[in-house]
């Protein structure tokens, strides 16, 4: 496991900058705090975005097929008019009377099962899971939470403590249990239902045993800082089954697999033929803007509720709630998350006849427009395959294309454009991969 907080980041000394960007990097030395770092080896410096491509002050375009928070391309303009009009017109919160919250809560809603049906607005992911564990903890009358091994959930201090991925020195919460996933364990794909189910009865029997309780299991249903282990497809729902039993909720967080970014289906747990009890969401949902919400079942809603206030000013705000309308508005007119599948079965093969090179290109997983590529040949060191795929990141983004890396070891590299790229564009991800793995492997 990569003992780096941010392997793929800007260190000071390794790369020679150009005057303009090392003078803005010292002053934000000399103001921000020091948790904050700059991305690849030489930080890109952007001052305008549109669609799939953002541009630095030279004019040059790069190509995102990394950033799925403007979930329909950089500056959309259909949802930055919606933006714009509702900030000229009033900007209230859900303490008043406003019909667009209430059309936007049912239209949001009906894109569920039918068994979640309530909704509370957020103002991030974060808040959303935070939130989340509130309700589940209140409903079930436990503590405990079940994650997997190297989950990211968010940054508040309790969803923070539910985050293996944020690094040892982010302490997890010891009512927090910790589960394999059968991918990253070598597991075959026949036997991962029951290698997951063994894994989640295990952590229930031992938060029973130690008087704490499950109070749910929080999952990102594309496993996506895993490396994205997505298959197969039904994997979890025996556990899933394990937790109810137990007295546990199901918290399904959507912020990455949801609004259509698997393709066939509009939220990322339907892949796995489960309904969770709660939903969460995030900044895609607004295409950058931050709203999120929870969306769950009526019971553990009115059951917090009842007892229990949460009171958030921004959440639900007028203006977030017409940003929201619009993403949902042209992702459903404009069949989006159809386009996307499409693009996802395109963007596959072609990296399937990538792989067929001798470039070191292990293994492609992908639920829609979701991908983890496992870069290194089989067999090498861990730290050797880690080299590479940063290399790999680092040469594309030289080459004007932006991808990260994700992962234990972060040796897969996490591929995640904005749902509206086109044939071109995922031509032109292939074209630069290509030249990154023979640049690095030659």
């Amino acid at each position: 496991m990569s003992t780096d907080l941010m392997p793929n980041r800007y260190r000071p000394g390794e790369s020679d900058l150009p005057r303009r960007e090392s003078d803005l990097i010292a002053r934000r030395d000399e103001v921000l705090g020091a948790s904050y770092r700059l991305q690849y080896r030489r930080p890109v410096h952007f001052v305008r975005g549109e669609g799939m491509w953002l541009y630095d002050p030279d004019g040059r375009a790069y190509l995102d097929f990394y950033n799925n928070v403007p979930s329909l391309g950089h500056c959309h303009p259909e949802v930055n008019a919606a933006m714009a009009e509702q900030a000229g017109r009033i900007s209230a919160n859900t303490r008043y009377l406003e019909p667009k919250l209430i059309d936007y809560a049912e239209r949001l809603v009906d894109t569920f099962p039918s068994e979640l049906d309530r909704v509370v607005f957020t103002c991030t992911g974060s808040e959303s899971n935070d939130l989340a564990l509130r309700i589940a903890r209140f409903a079930s009358g436990n503590e405990g939470v079940i994650v997997s091994s190297y989950a990211y959930h968010g940054t508040s201090a309790a969803v923070a403590a539910v985050s293996p991925n944020l690094g040892d020195a982010v302490k997890l919460s010891p009512f927090v249990r910790m589960v394999s996933l059968p991918g990253p364990a070598g597991v075959p794909e026949s036997q991962a239902a029951d290698f997951f189910a063994a894994q989640v009865r295990a952590a229930i029997v031992d938060l029973n045993r130690r008087g704490i309780g499950v109070a749910a299991l929080l999952i990102d249903s594309i496993f996506s800082s895993d490396g994205v282990w997505v298959d197969p497809p039904g994997f979890i729902a025996r556990g899933v089954a394990a937790v109810r039993e137990a007295g546990g909720l199901v918290i399904a967080d959507e912020v990455q697999p949801g609004f259509g970014r698997t393709g066939a289906h509009m939220w990322g747990f339907e892949r796995h033929r489960i309904v969770p009890d709660l939903a969460t969401l995030g900044k895609p949902m607004g295409n950058g803007f931050p709203i999120g919400a929870v969306v769950g079942r009526k019971a553990p809603m009115e059951q917090f509720g009842a007892t229990a206030r949460y009171s958030n000013t921004f959440a639900g705000n007028t203006v977030g709630i017409a940003t929201a309308d619009a993403v949902l508005t042209i992702l459903q007119r404009d069949q989006i998350p159809q386009k996307a599948l499409a693009m996802s079965q395109r963007l596959r093969a072609g990296l399937e006849k990538i792989a067929q090179q001798p470039y070191g290109v292990r293994a492609i997983r992908n639920a829609g427009l979701f991908f983890g590529i496992d870069i290194g040949r089989e067999g090498a060191p861990a730290a050797s395959r880690r080299a590479m795929a940063l290399d790999v990141v680092n040469a594309m983004r030289d080459d004007g294309v932006l991808v990260s890396t994700t992962g234990a070891n972060e040796d897969s590299l996490k591929v995640r454009p904005p749902l509206v790229c086109q044939a071109e564009h995922v031509d032109l991800f292939l074209a630069a991969m290509e030249r990154a793995l023979i640049r690095v492997a030659g």
